[in-house]
């Protein structure tokens, strides 16, 4: 990577919690600069001060960034935050010269640059971009996005956290009381405001949310407030930080076709295998369609040996046996470590989902509408006997709750057909410690893994029809004691990790 220096220009000072950076007009350069530079023997200070915001700020940041990354914050500071989220290569920037002497000195490993967070002046791509109380000072919230457009490539994760204005009586009395470092006038800038910034510069939402109802430690009731008050609706936004993530917006010269293999878990549908292997489609550069068989017994390993050695269309059809594992879930994770496509699809055998409709999957992730698609069975009318409806009721309700959990959108969160791109799996695997061996179905595997890892999430409406071969193995009762159990674990790692 190469790091260029530039001429810094000024800006007015930092509210506590974020970096300097400055401003367009550079008459005011040195005297801001000069600000920072004084300001910067008692930051530590006032982070010690204020050690329980930086606490969960930081755990935050950690939550959201998996270590090993090469991670850019802009609006450095004293370089802790950057150093926290232990980067393979770190990169800080920031306007005070001062500030940027005590990171080097307590992080000579990172690298650090004074300069313009209008124009950076740096080659990425990074795999992570931290902007942290930063925006309140930026004088082009817009083109300072736009600046950091080129350095970022498709996996990209842009993160931005900044106060809820509501606070702001607040922090003005902290401030008068020496409790925190001054500030100038700050931007207004609520969630959908900075929403619409990343619109305008080239990013796109993937969630959004608020955190940290009470930011000082009063030992039960902070608990109380964080962990529990605090993710209420209506009650989360009246917490100080609010958070967006972002990734940017791909460029039609990004659009590529992709080798794709379609993951078929079976168990006793014979009667359906001909079906699926006459209907799938050819997908972008190739399609090759995987039967896992779980050790069924109606003959479904004879048909799928008929249909490889019958057919004569451009698909590659295999099989694999499942052996001595249970469930879906490791039927679907035996196929992915088997795929050879860079696209993964996941086609339920009861074809009760058409298999064509797999090509609105393909194109979702290839026009890059979205990294992980889900199917939603509850948008299009739905055959009589295709969903039951103590089923349908259970479905829809699991549906709000999990969008609540994960803060992105979910309308159906077991339909079994799903794709992403097996780089963006393999993330998903590395990190499955993080939930454990919980999910029999492998809908929640993916679901929390993708949710963890910061894809985007978009759903793909599809129709529902009745099964006419075999039987479901859905267990209404003992399944949803398993949903509210998935219900538990997405609290306890996504709401109180």
């Amino acid at each position: 990577m190469i790091v260029q220096q530039k001429r810094a220009v000024s800006r007015p000072p930092s509210r506590d919690g974020g970096g300097a950076t400055v401003p367009r007009d550079g008459g005011s350069t040195a005297k801001t600069r000069a600000f920072f530079d004084a300001l910067a023997p008692a930051r530590d200070r006032f982070k010690a001060r204020n050690w329980y915001y930086y606490q969960h700020l930081t755990a935050f940041f950690r939550f959201v960034v998996p270590p090993g990354q090469r991670v850019l914050e802009m609006g450095c500071g004293t370089g802790d935050l950057l150093a926290a989220v232990n980067p393979t290569f770190g990169v800080g920037l920031d306007i005070s010269h001062a500030m940027l002497t005590i990171a080097r000195r307590k992080y000579p490993y990172l690298h650090f640059v004074q300069n313009d967070a209008h124009c950076p002046s740096l080659t990425g791509p990074f795999d992570y971009i931290i902007l942290s109380d930063l925006i309140g000072d930026l004088e082009d919230v817009q083109e300072a996005f736009a600046c950091l457009k080129p350095l970022a490539g498709p996996e990209t994760r842009l993160i931005v956290t900044y106060y809820n204005y509501l606070w702001e009586p607040v922090l003005k009395l902290a401030e008068r009381l020496g409790l925190k470092s001054p500030q100038n006038v700050q931007n207004w800038l609520p969630v959908d405001d900075i929403e619409s910034f990343f619109a305008l510069a080239g990013f796109a939402t993937i969630r959004k949310g608020y955190r940290l109802l009470l930011p000082f430690n009063l030992p039960g009731l902070s608990w109380l407030c964080n962990k529990i008050l605090a993710h209420l609706p209506g009650v989360r936004r009246l917490c100080l930080m609010q958070y967006l993530i972002a990734r940017a917006t791909p460029d039609g010269d990004d659009r590529r076709a992709y080798a794709c293999s379609v993951i078929v878990p079976c168990r006793n549908e014979a009667g359906n295998i001909m079906e699926i292997v006459k209907r799938t489609p050819s997908l972008g550069a190739g399609t090759e369609v995987i039967f896992i068989d779980g050790n069924s017994t109606d003959g479904t390993v004879d048909r799928i040996h008929e249909a490889i050695a019958g057919y004569r269309g451009p698909n590659t059809i295999r099989l694999i046996h499942q052996g001595d594992g249970i469930g879906k879930g490791d039927a679907v994770r035996k196929g992915f470590d088997t795929a050879m496509g860079e696209l993964l699809i996941i086609l339920d055998a009861d074809v009760s989902v058409d298999p064509e409709s797999l090509a609105k999957f393909y194109r979702a992730i290839a026009d890059g509408h979205g990294e992980f698609v889900n199917g939603s069975r509850l948008v299009y009318p739905m055959e009589r006997q295709a969903m039951r409806l103590l089923n349908l009721i259970g479905n829809k309700v699991f549906s709000m709750i999990f969008t609540w959990l994960l803060e992105q959108r979910l309308r159906d969160t077991l339909c079994g057909t799903k794709a992403l791109l097996k780089r963006d799996y393999e993330k998903i695997k590395a990190g499955r410690s993080y939930f454990g061996e919980f999910d029999p179905f492998g809908d929640f595997d993916l679901l929390f893994g993708a949710a963890k890892q910061n894809l985007k999430i978009v759903e793909v409406p599809v129709r529902y029809r009745d099964r006419t071969y075999g039987e479901t193995k859905i267990k209404r009762f003992r399944h949803g004691l398993l949903l509210l159990q998935m219900c538990w674990i997405a609290f306890k790692r996504f709401r109180m990790p």
